[in-house]
């Protein structure tokens, strides 16, 4: 007879996937409320844990990492369909040798050597903005600043120009979350709307790859002669990629490097105009540090109230909102057992909003991240344990210029009555965009 296993608590019948996936922040939240640190559900035949104290999440993430894979869970199954077997989606020594290969482009000095990149693109974008500047015309912020990440991390990490598509770009990454972010029950009750975002997201998937295999072509032209970028290294490293490897781990890049980042900022701008005392600690900062000038990678020790307001805004709205993994082999978690193949997840919008570890947890206070430090594995926008984002140097760096190079010239404003929620997809957006009025200073 087999061992009876010690289960967490959680509900006792089958979760309704669609009631989930209708809010899934409201779910992971009341499951953390009310069944506690570790939680037990059943979801279209998984047993499901969520874990929701720091030291839980470190043993899963980093500790025992190596038992809990991300083969099969539902970040895997998102994902792949689009980016294949990259750096996001890879594991085991696969994962570990695209790691090494990645690594050198993403180290603080070299992150540093792309300020100019950062702070010419971010005054360019100014530049665009000036006619509706001087009208007052509302501008679809999010849209803007997708176009804009795309540009910084094109040129700085793969040597390339993607200037004139960024908002066909953006259109595709939408069409990409709309797809891989809509769950459809068995009994598909809009069969029509569902063929619909499949089409969507077959065209969106051809464009990013003609994009990607662009690239990698135009750079194979150029030569790399100066050797100087990722994609670089990645064309004549030791170890030599598949035509389709190539395709894989800069699609990887491109997607990875600028999606997040520009939410980041997207939620950035919307809590400090909510904030207007945190707004103006910001704008007399860049003022003072400044003088006017671009801001450069050596100003970033200083520009402390700039890079605050980026983290607590990733702290209310982690760019990746949830985590998942599968265990491998059996194991125990604070007194519970783990059999092989239960998904664990990990959610950092209830992590970043616990009020044991957060005073006024839903409060936008940029000055907590002045205080002590926290527990491990408790502040995750990009992940914890070895498998941690390995661009979050570069998009910190990014972000913080760009917020500079930003305030120094206009101030942006919430259309008045503009409707702002967060939505849960791949990524947390705002659901119906971010439209803004960029006033000048």
């Amino acid at each position: 007879m087999p061992e009876q296993l010690t289960l967490p608590p959680g509900p006792a019948d089958q979760v309704d996937l669609e009631r989930m996936r209708q809010a899934p922040l409201a779910f992971v939240t009341e499951l953390a409320r009310d069944y506690g640190d570790v939680t037990c559900h059943r979801a279209d035949g998984d047993t499901v844990y969520l874990l929701n104290r720091p030291d839980l999440v470190r043993h899963v993430l980093k500790d025992n990492g190596a038992n809990y894979s991300k083969e099969r869970t539902p970040d895997d199954r998102m994902l792949r369909p689009l980016l294949g077997n990259g750096l996001l989606t890879s594991d085991g020594e696969e994962w570990a040798r695209q790691r090494h290969q990645c690594a050198p482009a993403f180290r603080p000095g070299a992150v540093k050597a792309f300020d100019t990149v950062i702070t010419d693109a971010a005054r360019t974008l100014i530049d665009q903005w000036e006619p509706a500047i001087a009208e007052g015309t509302p501008l679809a912020v999010d849209h803007h600043l997708a176009a804009l990440t795309l540009t910084i991390v094109t040129r700085a990490i793969l040597g390339a120009d993607l200037t004139g598509i960024g908002e066909g770009f953006g259109e595709a990454v939408d069409a990409v979350n709309r797809c891989i972010g809509h769950y459809v029950p068995p009994d598909d009750p809009d069969p029509d709307d569902t063929a619909r975002r499949q089409r969507d997201f077959a065209r969106a998937r051809a464009f990013l790859g003609l994009v990607t295999t662009t690239l990698i072509g135009a750079r194979r032209v150029a030569g790399g002669a100066d050797g100087a970028t990722l994609l670089d290294a990645l064309l004549g490293g030791p170890h030599p990629l598949s035509e389709r490897e190539l395709r894989d781990e800069v699609l990887t890049l491109i997607m990875a490097g600028h999606e997040t980042t520009a939410k980041s900022l997207t939620w950035t701008l919307y809590l400090l105009d909510q904030h207007r005392a945190e707004a103006d600690l910001v704008h007399e900062e860049v003022d003072r540090v400044l003088g006017g000038r671009t801001p450069t990678a050596a100003d970033l020790p200083r520009l402390v109230h700039c890079k605050r307001a980026v983290q607590e805004a990733m702290r209310l709205y982690p760019p990746v909102w949830l985590t998942t993994r599968r265990a491998r082999a059996a194991d125990v978690i604070d007194g519970y057992d783990v059999a092989p193949g239960t998904l664990v997840c990990v959610s950092q919008w209830v992590l970043h909003r616990d009020p044991r570890y957060w005073e006024r947890p839903d409060a936008y206070i940029p000055a907590r991240f002045a205080g002590p430090v926290r527990p491990s594995h408790l502040y995750l926008p990009f992940g914890g344990g070895d498998r941690v984002c390995i661009g979050q140097h570069f998009a910190l760096v990014e972000a913080v210029l760009v917020l500079a190079t930003l305030a120094q010239r206009v101030r942006l404003e919430l259309v008045e009555g503009f409707p702002v929620e967060p939505e849960a997809l791949v990524t947390l957006r705002p659901k119906h965009g971010m439209r803004m009025i960029a006033r000048s200073r």
